[in-house]
């Protein structure tokens, strides 16, 4: 006799994690810790946070991130959370300070918490966090006139997001749109974000085979390397096949700070000008002074005809990423501008935070404070090189986007790791870890500088 089906549901039925209160005892008691002032909180509640954060990542993130962590600090001291952080200096949860080298991966570039950036933030949370969705948004409109007076050429509309990626595949409907075209030219070891369409354009196997097949139509072709790119377009012109666009980084960041020959960028516009297709250029870490310009194409005068934008332009405080174009191109998104949409992209606590960090950016001129201590670390790193060659390769990078080269990635991963137990934060990159960022707030003080170059010497000296 068949069993009632509401009898075979309760036998096969997994097991269930589900438990309401629990959810809200543990809910309330992070906010309360939260709320509580720094100097206020206890011991106990510290280690409360470094053991569960741990066991949180293990049970409910990611197991590989403990053990990338491990091997990159040699160490079982998992008490070392983030928790606090200022200027460039931050804060495990049990009060060690560390200065911060890596800015969070170009997030930081005005350093962590600028008070202008907070107080704006602070100040648009009092008068409204989100948008209605149905009348005009004035902050949203009001950055987007500032991000076209502050781009070069005649970039003048855009859309704004969260984060890169984001930023990168709106960028890559528009040029279909704009083109009727399906394909795209990227660079091999570039780095354009992991959702799937910026990650049909990524340059490394090991994030992108796993999970093929992606967008059909995208040609990668060395950095740096124009006439790579003028013979894939010359051979799909001569097949039929179409090219929507070029989507370049100005500098490479997660491929290590790679440079490109100076006639590239101007070649490229030839180029893409020559056979019809758009030049985009991803901006999401070189943009808002990173690389001693505000932006890294302005380092040879060049206009794309899509940029994009991420990582510093929130300011490190709220996430904010956007594409922005010339009008011309822009058109083909008026008569439907619902062809590309989100509900918290460009949210007004994310725009006030962005027009502050422009303010600041301007204002402190971090971008020529990035070219001047750019040169100063390189100088100086390039001087331990003749001392240590057995150890560091060189340096290289423009502004504050830098990269140490190492000789293999297992000499990088110890520099990284002595660097960490120095009271030093940076790391490798998402390509490699030979290579050794050195990326940090473009604002950060001469004085941190030198000891940071002071513990990384002690790092050279402890490996020979």
């Amino acid at each position: 006799m068949t069993k009632p089906l509401e009898t075979q549901d309760a036998m096969t039925k997994a097991p269930s994690n589900r438990d309401i209160n629990i959810a809200l005892n543990e809910a309330k008691k992070m906010v309360d810790l939260i709320k509580t002032p720094e100097v206020d909180v206890t011991d106990e509640e510290r280690q409360w946070v470094a053991e569960s954060t741990y066991q949180n990542f293990a049970d409910h993130i990611n197991k590989g991130f403990l053990e990338y962590r491990k091997s990159v600090t040699e160490t079982e001291d998992f008490a070392l959370t983030d928790w606090q952080g200022e200027g460039s200096i931050l804060k495990d949860v049990m009060g060690r300070e560390y200065i911060d080298m890596l800015g969070g991966f170009g997030l930081y570039s005005p350093g962590i918490r600028h008070p202008k950036i907070v107080a704006a933030a602070k100040a648009q949370l009092d008068r409204s966090p989100q948008y209605s969705q149905e009348m005009l948004d004035p902050l949203r409109a009001h950055l987007a006139k500032v991000i076209a007076k502050l781009t070069p050429g005649d970039i003048q509309y855009g859309f704004f997001a969260n984060s890169g990626t984001e930023a990168v595949d709106g960028a890559m409907k528009l040029a279909k749109l704009y083109t009727g075209k399906s394909g795209f030219i990227s660079t091999l070891k570039g780095f354009h974000g992991k959702s799937l369409g910026a990650l049909s354009l990524l340059g490394k196997a090991v994030y992108r085979q796993p999970l093929l097949p992606l967008l059909d139509g995208v040609r990668q072709v060395p950095f740096g390397d124009a006439d790579a790119v003028e013979q894939v377009l010359k051979y799909a012109e001569e097949v039929g096949d179409g090219i929507a666009g070029v989507v370049v980084e100005p500098i490479q960041g997660e491929a290590g700070a790679i440079e490109p020959p100076d006639d590239y960028w101007p070649r490229l516009r030839e180029i893409c000008d020559k056979y019809g297709v758009l030049l985009i250029a991803d901006e999401v870490q070189t943009g808002f002074g990173r690389t001693g310009k505000i932006f890294g194409v302005d380092h040879w005068d060049v206009t794309p005809d899509i940029m994009c934008f991420g990582k510093a332009l929130g300011g490190g405080v709220i996430a904010m990423s956007g594409f922005f174009s010339t009008a011309k191109v822009w058109k083909c998104m008026e008569p439907n501008p619902f062809m590309h949409t989100t509900t918290t992209g460009g949210n007004p606590v994310a725009c006030a935070a962005a027009l502050a960090q422009i303010s600041v950016l301007l204002e402190e001129d971090l971008a020529g404070q990035a070219a001047e201590k750019g040169d100063y670390i390189k100088k100086k790193v390039l001087e331990m090189q003749k001392k240590y060659p057995q150890i560091i390769d060189g340096i290289r990078g423009r502004g504050l986007l830098l990269g140490m080269e190492f000789p293999n990635d297992e000499i990088g991963y110890k520099v990284a790791s002595g660097l960490f137990s120095r009271g030093v934060l940076t790391a490798g990159t998402l390509t490699n870890a030979q290579t050794i960022r050195i990326e940090p707030a473009l604002n950060i003080p001469y004085e941190l500088i030198d000891e940071m170059l002071k513990r990384l010497e002690e790092t050279f000296e402890s490996l020979v």
